[in-house]
């Protein structure tokens, strides 16, 4: 459900611990926080909550739009500090070779309770697909497509494999890859022609509000039933950079965000910083004994940028 702008703070169970540490040694190799963005709602929703604090407290950021696969060999290779979208299990391929080995830090969960899986129209859903069972009892209606996100994301690597191995009976399908937004630009061209359309569908997003949806079961064993997301870093970051490091949202946080942007047109950082503004109390959890970059009092300093 679309979630409120304003929200009350048991609402808003964020925590964001945070070390001190000299400015000195911040300033000498932490003061460029580097995140990576896949081109998801959700994680330009996180991303700019966290651009905003940091930024507040003396820091600069950049955000690089990379492929999940980009991403990680980037925090492998330390040019990227921080990816806020490690979706699990849906990505526990690349947690297989990249954090299982060490190379890259599981350091977080950031957020509880999503769903990722693939998701039909209220009206196909109200036809008989239920699961993924019932899809090609319909496929000359699907015309035999799903439709996916972009290259390379493990979800639909998910997909690849239930086609080759000719799970559900779905070996005669085809995985369409796009971005989210042309993907859902997709949906929404079938919903106002109530056409069938299968397509990756998952929570927190606007998507959710934006079209009458339900999800498909019998995918668990590709996508699980409900899942996490966790925050990853390059190796040995939190310890090199502690003051920047392990956040938690919520769906409703990240709800309220995402539906300010679809809804009012803005940019994520707008609709961050209104976010915070009417919810200035979260800072005082976030932000409790941290000191800025030159080692101020940051609860002030980033209130004052609202």
């Amino acid at each position: 459900m679309k979630a409120p702008l304003k929200l009350g703070i048991t609402l808003v169970a964020v925590t964001w611990t945070m070390a001190s540490m000299t400015a000195m040694a911040d300033e000498a190799s932490c003061s460029t926080v580097k995140m990576a963005d896949p081109g998801w709602s959700d994680i330009a929703a996180t991303n700019a909550l966290t651009t905003f604090v940091l930024e507040g407290m003396g820091y600069q950021t950049k955000v690089d739009t990379l492929a999940v696969p980009i991403a990680y060999g980037g925090l492998k290779d330390g040019k990227v500090d921080v990816f806020l979208g490690n979706w699990m299990p849906a990505q526990q391929g690349f947690h297989d070779k990249f954090v299982s080995t060490g190379d890259v830090v599981q350091l977080a969960k950031n957020l509880d309770g999503t769903e990722f899986t693939l998701a039909v129209p209220r009206y196909v859903y109200d036809a008989g697909v239920h699961s993924f069972a019932d899809l090609n009892k319909y496929a000359d209606k699907f015309d035999k497509k799903i439709y996916g996100i972009g290259a390379g994301a493990p979800a639909n690597q998910s997909i690849s494999d239930i086609i080759k191995k000719n799970q559900f009976d779905l070996g005669q399908w085809k995985l369409v890859e796009s971005s989210e937004q042309a993907m859902l630009s997709e949906v929404a061209r079938a919903v106002k022609k109530n056409a069938f359309v299968v397509f990756l569908g998952w929570t927190p997003h606007p998507m959710n509000v934006q079209f009458k949806m339900n999800y498909l079961t019998g995918g668990e064993a590709y996508f699980g039933d409900t899942g996490s997301v966790y925050t990853l870093t390059r190796k040995d970051y939190a310890q090199s950079c502690p003051n920047v490091t392990n956040l938690s949202f919520t769906q409703d946080m990240e709800n309220g965000i995402m539906a300010e942007v679809a809804d009012k047109k803005v940019t994520n950082a707008v609709a961050a910083k209104a976010w915070l503004k009417a919810n200035p109390v979260v800072l005082d959890k976030w932000l409790d004994g941290v000191k800025t970059l030159d080692g101020q009092d940051a609860l002030g300093a980033v209130k004052a940028k609202l």
